[in-house]
């Protein structure tokens, strides 16, 4: 059996106000592409199919299209929810879909009961498990703590209870949870539970294949248990990412090995730092120039004008941050506000304060005007005492 493992799409998306819809229907065709040329039996989509609870129209319209095309493929589905999944909105007509090859499971009563499948070496049962929060299955499942350990600890009790009663079936079971061993980046939403999040890698031993969603990178926890990571870069955290999927191999004996499909990139990231006119002009930065960019300046004295000259060269900077060289941390100006001072000296001495120069005449002028915006009676700063 010929397995595309693959995770995270977090369908309606943005990145940094950028819209992402576009790309994200560009990875759907990559994914069938890949169904057809490597002949895919069974794709496994491991939770975090939308970006939040409630999708906007247009990201559940991609999910429908490519449920849809992903139908009419040579390939059977089986999905789960993830920590931003509505389980309800996602698992709504779930048995309907089932008659169509696409088998979606986002309830906790479903842990425990495969998704039964046959290849020529025989029955292939997969445990599909939706993203299981300790909070609301303490009490129905009696856990004994609260933590995501034993949320899953108790479902992979379930899976081998079932797994005991079938003979020769090979196993594969999907989660989505912080396993032990993987490495998050800045885009995932944070599930700890009382400061427990994580999720023992012993728990899946045994196990044919494990399909891990909720990490963006993708990982190799052991040869059989594995993270997909998400299919674009969510963050700049994960400039350095290969994206795409796992092509997993089962034989009669099980797991025999996976290759990476890398999916295509729309636009690459790039991390820049460095004082200002060293980014204009260093030429090993040429690559940025059509990369989003997050770009670190280190200028002793903030530049002027930063972000429209970096745009200049590199048009699609999406992040501008300061940290002076030699700097230390960056606290709060203190204003001061006594004896007498308008609102306006306050603004000019905490703009000195922050960047260690004072505003320049346009700059003040501006500043005023700001604060005769706030006031009731335009011509009256409150700042002065009559």
């Amino acid at each position: 059996m010929r397995i595309l493992h693959t995770s995270d799409w977090h369908l309606g998306r943005s990145f940094h106000g950028h819209g992402m819809l576009a790309h994200q229907a560009a990875f759907v065709d990559h994914l069938l592409e890949v169904v057809a040329a490597e002949q895919v039996d069974l794709v496994l989509v491991s939770g975090d199919v939308y970006d939040r609870a409630l999708p906007p129209v247009d990201a559940v319209a991609l999910a429908e299209e490519a449920l849809v095309r992903l139908a009419d493929s040579r390939a059977r589905v089986v999905l789960t929810s993830g920590n931003h999944d509505s389980h309800q909105r996602l698992g709504f007509a779930s048995r309907l879909l089932d008659a169509a090859g696409v088998h979606v499971r986002t309830h906790a009563r479903d842990v425990g009961v495969p998704v039964l499948l046959e290849d020529q070496h025989g029955p292939v049962a997969v445990h599909a498990l939706p993203y299981l929060d300790p909070d609301h299955l303490r009490e129905p499942w009696g856990l004994p703590t609260r933590s995501h350990e034993a949320a899953m600890t108790e479902a992979l009790r379930r899976v081998r209870a079932d797994l005991a009663r079938r003979t020769a079936t090979r196993s594969v079971v999907m989660a989505h949870a912080f396993v032990a061993g993987g490495q998050p980046s800045d885009s995932e939403r944070d599930i700890s539970v009382g400061g427990v999040q994580h999720v023992s890698a012993g728990l899946f031993e045994g196990i044919d294949y494990t399909a891990l969603g909720h990490l963006h990178g993708r990982h190799v926890l052991a040869p059989a248990l594995r993270y997909s990571g998400s299919p674009l870069a969510y963050s700049f955290s994960e400039a350095s990412h290969r994206k795409g999927c796992w092509l997993v191999q089962l034989d009669a004996g099980g797991f025999i090995g996976a290759e990476f499909a890398e999916a295509p990139v729309p636009r690459p990231l790039a991390r820049l730092r460095g004082h200002l006119d060293d980014l204009l002009e260093d030429p090993r930065h040429a690559a940025a120039e059509s990369a989003w960019v997050q770009a670190v300046l280190t200028d002793p004295v903030r530049p002027a004008q930063a972000k429209l000259r970096l745009e200049r060269r590199f048009p699609h900077v999406l992040s501008l941050g300061f940290e002076p060289e030699g700097a230390g941390p960056v606290g709060v100006p203190a204003a001061r506000t006594g004896g007498g001072l308008s609102d306006h000296e306050i603004a000019l001495d905490f703009v000195r304060d922050l960047r260690e120069r004072p505003a320049d005449d346009v700059e003040s002028a501006l500043l005023r005007a700001a604060c005769d915006a706030c006031c009731d009676d335009a011509d009256l700063d409150p700042g002065v005492v009559a």
